[in-house]
């Protein structure tokens, strides 16, 4: 084992939080499970594999920017309700 309840009553003691036995002994275990998972990742051999920020490969989902004619203005205001000059026309929404 590599941590004792002791150890978690300890740390409890430091921050302040109190545990019921059961939760004591809950909290050992799952601890103790973590640090020998830990323990399994260290004894991979992790030589040649360069660092990751990400566990999976990310692809920009961006477009390719590439330049085209942008819309024609008057087909642009065709299907506008209303237009006053050269623009769309709105109700006021605020006084």
């Amino acid at each position: 084992m590599k941590i004792t309840k002791e150890e978690v009553e300890y740390v409890a003691h430091l921050a302040r939080l109190e545990f019921t036995e059961t939760e004591k002994v809950r909290l050992t275990t799952q601890l103790n499970d973590i640090l020998m998972y830990m323990d399994k990742l260290n004894r991979v051999n992790t030589t040649g594999v360069e660092p990751m920020s990400h566990a999976i490969a990310l692809i920009n989902a961006f477009r390719q920017d590439v330049v085209w004619e942008s819309l024609d203005h008057e087909l642009s205001m065709a299907n506008a309700p209303e237009t006053k000059g050269q623009s769309f026309k709105v109700p006021k929404i605020i006084d």
